[in-house]
């Protein structure tokens, strides 16, 4: 009887943990709505991922601090060794002299006047012996305060280190939550979304050509890898860049095969010869800046505020970039689309 009493509250509760698991289920989105959940989830993992890019400049500032304060350290060290054994010496040299009083030397001593020369000269040694302690004293100050120094730089390293980790955890957990978004939707819709991304690379690379031969001015039959409405570095530069259309972004990454969007701008630059740091606030120092009348082909765009985008300047009014996660180095109106912040012109 007991269990029969028992078994309608236990169905009870199940009913309602599923009419409230049902409630607070979420709702699939549309397609719509899931390509705006996508799109915003990936450029916050490219936020995250720039400004895991710009940590790596103060990592490698660091260690570099880290390793200059580790052979001064050990010179020091080296140099307080030294004293040090210059004051053992000392020390076993005036080991019988510090056995009797002056007085009673005086009083031993067969020849009272050699006994007072060999005082003089040990006058002479106590105060050679304190010159040096002084020296011990002033050299161990010295390498303490290296050792506090390097002790410091190592904290700071490690601060920087975690916060960087904790950057890449939240590119996984953006990724991930995009990845869960998709997952929502059927395969008929996945695949609709997936011509739809290759459609779009097709239509990027046929614009990129068009791009190359109408702005060719070098001959009737342009390459169309290298002209482009630009000149020197920036040509190469732009050349670079545009090569790359269809290869997917990876955070970190500077080539051959993918990029993320400072990756891009660094790599395509290194080309032509001019060296930028992997992070696009750092490359937006790394110039001269330019207005917007005065973009040339070459230039770097920037965008968001603070700066987690850059893109490369190709004229007419577009731009190639590695966008963001999940979309591939593709060529996109300069303006528009992202908040502006500025140019710069490398080189």
């Amino acid at each position: 009887m007991r269990v029969s009493r028992t078994l309608p509250a236990a169905v009870a509760a199940a009913a309602l943990t599923f009419v409230a698991g049902s409630a607070f289920a979420e709702p699939k989105p549309t397609l719509d709505e899931a390509r705006t959940k996508v799109a915003t989830l990936q450029h916050q993992a490219e936020e995250a991922g720039e400004a895991a890019n710009d940590l790596t400049g103060s990592i490698t500032a660091s260690r570099r601090r880290l390793s200059t304060l580790n052979a001064a350290v050990a010179a020091q060290q080296r140099q307080v060794d030294a004293i040090g054994r210059q004051i053992g010496a000392f020390a076993v040299a005036n080991y019988q002299r510090s056995q009797m009083t002056t007085t009673v030397q005086l009083l031993l001593s067969p020849d009272s006047d050699e006994f007072l020369r060999q005082a003089s000269t040990a006058q002479a040694f106590s105060t050679q012996q304190t010159a040096i302690l002084r020296r011990y004293q002033a050299a161990s100050g010295k390498l303490a305060d290296l050792k506090a120094g390097e002790e410091g730089e190592l904290r700071t390293l490690a601060g920087v280190q975690a916060q960087q980790n904790g950057l890449k955890a939240t590119i996984s957990v953006k990724l991930a939550a995009a990845e869960k978004v998709l997952a929502q939707l059927t395969e008929a819709e996945r695949d609709r979304l997936a011509a739809e991304d290759a459609a779009e690379v097709r239509q990027e690379e046929a614009e990129a050509e068009e791009e190359r031969r109408r702005t060719s001015r070098d001959s009737e039959r342009p390459d169309p890898r290298v002209n482009v409405a630009a000149s020197g570095r920036a040509k190469v530069a732009v050349a670079y860049a545009l090569d790359q259309i269809g290869d997917p972004y990876l955070w970190a990454a500077a080539g051959p095969d993918s990029y993320d969007c400072s990756g891009l701008t660094m790599a395509a630059w290194g080309k032509a010869g001019v060296s930028l740091s992997h992070s696009s606030k750092a490359q937006y120092n790394e110039g001269r800046r330019v207005g917007r009348a005065e973009l040339q082909p070459g230039d770097l765009l920037f965008y968001y505020t603070p700066i987690s985008h850059v893109s490369m300047y190709i004229g007419n009014g577009k731009a190639v970039h590695a966008s963001r996660p999940g979309k591939p180095v593709k060529i996109d109106p300069a303006f528009g689309q992202m908040p502006y912040v500025g140019a710069v012109r490398p080189g």
